[in-house]
């Protein structure tokens, strides 16, 4: 089995990813948080830090695109080549009100015919491999029947698949009839993304599926960081090294962002997933909430880590 890390905004940059190689090194592939394509010359600084080389060594990162212009994404991955990376990925997922609203993301599922035209001229350039990580349609599960005929026109690296239409946001069930439709329907190798977040779903899943030979997992391994090392090797999550996880990551804000505010910000973020790992976590979830200070922070999560067990 491949494990990828599914890519979150905000959580999941660079800062994190190293973090997490460093200390469970069972990912296959890391996903940037989207970059969205277009015509200028220059990244942001932001993306063009997330994705340098030089801040993803010993990881293999895809870049991932939002777009639904085929000229801008051609010339945005011209510019992620120049860097060294020879596949991209297309978001046809992300549910966001306001990606939708620009027919971006999973609201480009709904205009298929501008979307065999996308797909037409990007594959044509062949500026780099591309994979798509998709959601099942935008209103009802039947799209997808259309949707998995369109992207079998083109020589995917990947179809990603996740289970739900646009709408439902990451609420009711994945549906899993759908996607064993696409498994069988599919021309490309298909990967499966989509709440798995305990061993106990990944073996449920893989019972089901014996014969997927790749996942993506977000939420699940943000909450717990170690959950594929659990897949693989039955291993629980201790706790010096959930510790040593987020030193790395908070020495690593402390040192690109300024001021207290930001760094907290950021690792509050964090926590807002990773706290369930804790028993009995309230008030030490609620001071940790509330830190202005970093020294207030560092006493708060001290003190979780000295009084609290993780509980898997």
């Amino acid at each position: 089995m491949k494990f990828y890390f599914a890519p979150m905004e905000g959580v999941t940059g660079y800062i994190y990813r190293n973090a997490h190689n460093a200390c469970f090194d069972h990912i296959d592939k890391y996903f940037s948080p989207f970059i969205v394509a277009n015509q200028s010359d220059n990244f942001k600084s932001k993306e063009i830090n997330d994705i340098l080389p030089e801040n993803n060594e010993g990881l293999v990162l895809i870049p991932q695109l939002l777009t639904n212009n085929a000229k801008d994404f051609i010339h945005t991955a011209k510019k992620i080549k120049q860097l060294g990376y020879d596949e991209i990925n297309l978001n046809l997922g992300c549910p966001s009100g306001t990606v939708v609203a620009k027919n971006r993301g999973s609201g480009f599922l709904a205009r298929r015919e501008e979307l065999d035209a996308f797909l037409d001229e990007i594959f044509s350039q062949a500026v780099t491999k591309i994979s798509i990580k998709t959601r099942i349609g935008k209103d009802e599960p039947d799209e997808f029947y259309e949707l998995i005929n369109l992207f079998n026109k083109y020589p995917l690296e990947e179809l990603i698949i996740h289970p739900r239409v646009q709408k439902d946001y990451y609420k009711n069930k994945p549906n899993m009839q759908m996607f064993q439709e696409g498994m069988h329907l599919s021309k490309n190798p298909v990967c499966y993304n989509g709440d798995i977040v305990s061993l106990l779903d990944y073996k449920n899943f893989t019972e089901h599926f014996p014969n997927v030979t790749m996942i993506m997992i977000g939420r699940g391994l943000i909450a717990n960081p170690g959950l594929v090392k659990d897949m693989i090797d039955n291993s629980k999550l201790d706790k010096q090294l959930l510790k040593e996880f987020h030193d790395r990551i908070y020495e690593g804000y402390k040192k690109i962002l300024f001021g207290d505010r930001n760094v907290l910000f950021k690792m509050k973020e964090v926590w807002f997933y990773m706290i369930t790992l804790f028993p009995d976590n309230e008030k030490y979830a609620k001071k940790i909430k509330k830190s202005e200070r970093l020294s207030d922070y560092e006493q708060a999560v001290s003190s979780l880590f000295t009084n609290r067990d993780i509980m898997i």
